[in-house]
């Protein structure tokens, strides 16, 4: 990866969160602070990694993404609307009534939307259908989906871990978005997954480590995968909950609140002036 092309994908990113903040301060609630951890990982599937096309959302040989973590669907609408499958202004729909975008994704409704998801667990399984399909089908596509570390507490995504093995699912990439909060507090004081890789490991995946809001470690884990046969690739992503806005950085508080008026200019001054930033270096 070059710099010039590093330094590109930050601005995105950094465009991505101002359009998660923008959203969820619009409809008065929402998921901020995983959407804004996985921010980084949005930008890269959706502006280097898939073979997608905002022009043909329904292309039968596109990549597939699936956002398991449902309810952090603000941080997939900012990516798809920078993207160009919608305009960037419906964000501020946001949960309003007869909007695209609503609370959780539906793929009925909002173009790019490849799998109506929230409930957790549901969307990793889907996403082992869909890359078992691809396989009996001969499409050469793959399928992405992110959960949460949260929620990989759920039994049915290790349900889904055996299926994927079992099939040989090498076209399967499952990111999990380790920033190690849920809505309750630490996801170690809640139901401790720990040691997330080696979990995976034993059901059978190929797995990465990586710094999820590092570019060149994000481009190296997907390289990798590509090069996995006969088995799923896990990709295990240290993030910062909250990424980029100062006062819900690591914050359990900020899991599935809005901003107000006072904090949401607080916000978007620190992404802009970091936008600027990088616009001048």
């Amino acid at each position: 990866m070059t710099e010039t092309d590093k330094k590109e994908l930050m601005k995105l990113a950094c465009k991505v969160r101002m359009g998660v903040i923008e959203a969820v301060h619009s409809a008065k609630s929402g998921h901020p602070g995983g959407s804004l951890s996985a921010a980084d990982m949005f930008t890269y599937l959706y502006f280097k990694e898939m073979n997608i096309d905002p022009e043909d959302p329904d292309n039968a040989d596109r990549d597939r993404f699936v956002l398991s973590k449902g309810h952090t669907a603000p941080g997939l609408y900012s990516a798809l609307a920078h993207r160009g499958f919608f305009p960037v202004e419906e964000l501020k729909t946001l949960r309003h009534v007869g909007s695209r975008l609503q609370g959780h994704p539906n793929m009925n409704q909002t173009p790019g939307v490849d799998m109506s998801t929230g409930s957790l667990g549901q969307g990793v399984s889907a996403a082992a259908g869909m890359a078992l399909a691809a396989k009996k089908q001969g499409k050469d596509l793959r399928v992405y989906t992110l959960l949460g570390d949260g929620e990989i507490e759920e039994g049915q995504v290790w349900e889904a871990m055996m299926f994927a093995h079992h099939y040989g699912l090498d076209n399967l990439c499952v990111i999990v978005d380790n920033n190690d909060l849920q809505i309750d507090g630490r996801i170690g004081d809640v139901v401790d997954p720990y040691p997330i890789p080696d979990k995976f490991k034993a059901f059978g995946l190929h797995v990465e480590e990586i710094d999820g809001h590092d570019f060149e470690q994000i481009e190296k884990a997907f390289e990798c995968a590509r090069q996995v046969k006969g088995v799923p690739t896990a990709i295990i992503m240290k993030t910062l909950k909250g990424k980029g806005v100062s006062y819900m950085e690591d914050q359990a508080g900020w899991h599935g609140k809005a901003p107000n008026d006072e904090e949401y200019a607080k916000a978007m001054d620190e992404l802009g002036k970091q936008l600027e930033e990088l616009e001048a270096m």
